[in-house]
């Protein structure tokens, strides 16, 4: 087995990129479970992908398992958790303290994860503002780039208005944030360097009744 060191240069599609975390996810279940050892015919089944989507996604990081072994469980955990870099906390920036940004706040992402949000900005005469929602303190919108600079954030998670999208997001941009999950409806504009991922819930649950309604037919 020779896995690729995190410093070799490994450029790998961006559908990859996005099963990793799942990958790394079901690992630590089966850590957890004192599985030591699976194959890709076993994640298939129980990741619901395709394994040779499977076998295809490992291949660009080495040869990761053993012909007639499969893979060991604590080894692809741990070089997924290097790649992933789950040893380093990343502080993110929640911009609207609404109804969604409250849930994404009671999520308690750093209980599950690397990742923690510890700023959240609403607009002045928000209720919230100088308030401390599950150990989340919430500012004043104003204070937006101060702040972003003050706890080195570099990602943010927008979940305002779509009339203050744009407008926010370029405020961002100003204050150097390198990476967005957005979750209005806008289609946002933003240098090349700055990465968006747009998470669009209506459209997630059309594309859900859609394939439900196909299986029926």
């Amino acid at each position: 087995m020779r896995l690729k060191e995190k410093s070799e240069q490994v450029i790998i599609p961006k559908a990859t990129a996005k099963r990793l975390p799942i990958y790394f996810r079901h690992l630590q279940r089966l850590n957890d479970l004192d599985i030591c050892r699976t194959n890709s015919k076993e994640l298939a089944e129980a990741l619901a992908i395709d394994s040779a989507t499977i076998r295809r996604d490992f291949s660009y990081f080495g040869e990761l398992g053993k012909r007639g072994y499969g893979y060991d469980v604590k080894t692809l955990m741990a070089y997924f958790a290097e790649i992933l870099e789950e040893d380093k906390q990343t502080n993110v920036a929640l911009i609207g303290v609404g109804n969604l940004g409250t849930a994404l706040i009671r999520y308690k992402f750093h209980r599950k994860n690397n990742l923690r949000i510890s700023a959240a900005f609403e607009q002045k005469g928000s209720v919230h503002i100088g308030k401390v929602v599950e150990d989340v303190p919430v500012y004043d919108i104003g204070e937006l780039e101060e702040q972003l600079a003050a706890q080195k954030i570099e990602v943010a998670i927008l979940a305002v208005p779509t009339d203050a999208a744009q407008r926010v997001m370029k405020r961002l941009i100003d204050a150097g944030i390198k990476g967005v999950l957005n979750f209005t409806t806008v289609r946002l504009s933003a240098p090349e360097h700055i990465i968006i991922q747009s998470v669009d819930l209506t459209n997630e649950l059309r594309t859900l009744i859609y394939f439900l309604r196909e299986n029926q037919a």
